[in-house]
């Protein structure tokens, strides 16, 4: 899949089946839904998952809890915006 194509997918009402679990929460967090979006990343072990974890929280406005996640992902706390996060994510996990 393809970053336009993911983000055509952003007009279904189901994420596309085939997604990894970083890739669906991502989705969910793309279609307003922080909850359902946590629910699957936190669900998700390994660096990727807690790189989305750590940007969920960020989003969140959760610093804190960020950071902690961020340092599980080996990152650094990104200071730049949110959206040019979400698209380094889904290119890096596309």
């Amino acid at each position: 899949m393809t970053l336009e194509e993911f983000r055509k997918s952003l007009t279904s009402d189901a994420p596309p089946s085939g997604l990894s679990q970083v890739l669906e929460a991502l989705w969910f967090d793309a279609k307003g839904d922080w909850d359902r979006a946590h629910a699957v990343a936190q669900a998700v072990g390994g660096r990727n998952g807690a790189w989305v974890h750590a940007y969920l929280h960020r989003k969140e406005g959760d610093l804190s809890n960020a950071g902690y996640w961020y340092s599980k992902a080996g990152r650094r706390q990104p200071y730049g915006s949110l959206e040019a996060e979400w698209e380094e994510l889904l290119r890096a996990l596309l």
